[in-house]
C-alpha cells in the first residue's frame, strides 16, 4: 500500500508528500510540467486515485501519468520528496493570512471540486501538526472526521513532558469517532500523557454540569486548559447530520431551534452564528467541554476543516476562536474568502 505524508513547506511552496520508496528531486521551476507532476503525485499518493482517474482529471494520457510517477520514484533512496511551487495555492494561502490575520494558512490541493476534501485536509493537518509539536507542550484536542483522518499522517516520535487534553466529554454512540479515542491516540503518537473528561459531552442540566465539575474532579482537568500551548479543533456544520447525531445527544427539534436562532455550526458542541457569536440556547450551557474563552488563550490555535456545507460555519469560527493557523482545501478556501 502506498504511504503518503504531507509535509510543511517554506513560504512560497505548497504542501509536499513523503512516500515510502525511492526519491526524485526533479528541478522544479514552477512551470506547467512541474505543476502537473506535483498534482499527479498528490492525487496518486494522498488521494489514492488511480492512474486512469488522474489522467482524466489532468487531461493528459495515462502513459504521461505513468511516466511522471516513475520519474518521481527513479532513484534508489528510502524516501522521495515531491516538491513544487503552485503559485495559485500560495496566493490563496497569503490571502487567507491577510484576511483573517493568521500566522499560517495551509491549503491542500484538491483535484475534483466535487470530491470529499477531508482526506486532503487530514493529510495536510497531520503534516503540520507533526512539525509544530514539541517537548514540554500542553495541547488541547477536539475530535471529528478530519482530526481522525490526520492520525496516519502524523510522524510519531517521543517527546518529553508532553500533555494532551481532550477538550470535550465522551459520546454515547462512538461509531468511528470518539473524543477520548482521538486524544488517546494523539498522545500515544508522541509518548505523552493524556487527560480525558470522564463525562458525557452533553448533560441533562446545568446543575448536573456544576456537580460534575465541582464534586467529581473535573475542575482539575478543565483547569489544565487555562495554560494550553496549542489547541487543535475542527468545526461541525448545522447542515450536516453528523454534527447532530454523532453522539446521540441532539434531536431534530434541537437542531431546528438552533437553526431558527441563526446557528451555522459548532466547535466542541458550542453552537454559534455566522458572526461568531454563541447562540442563546440551553444546549450551550449543558456542554461538557472547554469553553471558548479558554480556547482563545492558547498561543497556537489550529482550525482544520473544509467542505461546501461548512463555509458559513468556518466564517463564524474565524471570528469565534480567532485561529492562528487555518488548514483547509483549496475550494473551501476560495469560498471562505468570497463569503467573508
Amino acid at each position: 500500500m502506498n504511504k503518503a505524508k504531507v509535509q510543511k513547506r517554506p513560504a512560497g511552496t505548497t504542501s509536499s508528500g513523503e512516500i515510502d520508496g525511492e526519491a526524485s528531486k526533479g528541478g522544479g521551476t514552477g512551470g506547467k510540467t512541474d505543476r502537473l507532476r506535483v498534482r499527479a503525485a498528490w492525487m496518486y499518493f494522498v488521494e489514492q486515485k488511480t492512474q486512469n482517474e488522474i489522467a482524466e482529471i489532468l487531461g493528459i494520457g495515462r502513459v504521461s501519468v505513468v511516466r511522471m510517477l516513475a520519474e518521481a520514484r527513479a532513484r534508489n533512496e528510502v524516501k522521495i520528496t515531491i516538491e513544487g511551487e503552485l503559485a495559485e495555492i500560495t496566493a490563496i494561502e497569503r490571502a487567507l493570512e491577510k484576511r483573517f490575520n493568521l500566522e499560517r494558512a495551509v491549503v491542500a490541493p484538491v483535484s475534483d471540486p466535487l470530491a470529499d476534501p477531508i482526506p486532503a485536509i487530514s493529510a495536510a493537518t497531520g503534516s503540520f501538526v507533526s512539525d509544530v509539536m514539541a517537548s514540554g507542550m500542553a495541547v488541547g484536542v477536539g475530535w471529528g472526521r478530519t482530526l481522525f483522518g490526520s492520525l496516519p499522517y502524523i510522524r510519531a516520535r517521543p517527546l518529553t513532558d508532553f500533555k494532551v487534553i481532550s477538550l470535550l466529554g465522551g459520546v454515547g454512540v462512538a461509531r468511528r469517532f470518539n473524543p477520548a479515542e482521538f486524544a488517546w491516540r494523539f498522545a500515544r503518537a508522541f509518548h505523552g500523557d493524556g487527560y480525558l473528561i470522564p463525562a458525557p459531552a452533553v448533560v441533562d442540566s446545568v446543575e448536573t454540569k456544576t456537580a460534575l465539575i465541582e464534586r467529581c474532579g473535573l475542575h482539575e482537568i478543565l483547569t489544565l486548559a487555562d495554560t494550553l500551548d496549542a489547541v487543535i479543533v475542527s468545526v461541525g456544520s448545522l447542515a450536516s447530520a453528523t454534527t447532530f447525531y454523532r453522539g446521540g445527544y441532539l434531536s431534530e427539534a434541537v437542531r431546528t431551534a438552533l437553526e431558527e436562532k441563526g446557528a451555522v455550526g459548532d466547535i466542541l458542541y458550542h453552537f454559534y452564528d455566522r458572526a461568531g457569536t454563541l447562540v442563546d440556547h440551553p444546549i450551550n450551557d449543558r456542554v461538557m467541554s472547554v469553553d471558548v474563552d479558554r480556547l482563545r488563550r492558547a498561543r497556537m490555535r489550529i482550525l482544520t476543516s473544509g467542505g461546501e456545507d461548512k463555509i458559513d460555519a468556518l466564517v463564524g469560527a474565524m471570528k469565534l476562536v480567532e485561529p492562528t493557523v487555518f488548514i483547509t482545501d483549496e475550494d473551501s478556501a476560495r469560498q471562505v474568502l468570497a463569503a467573508a
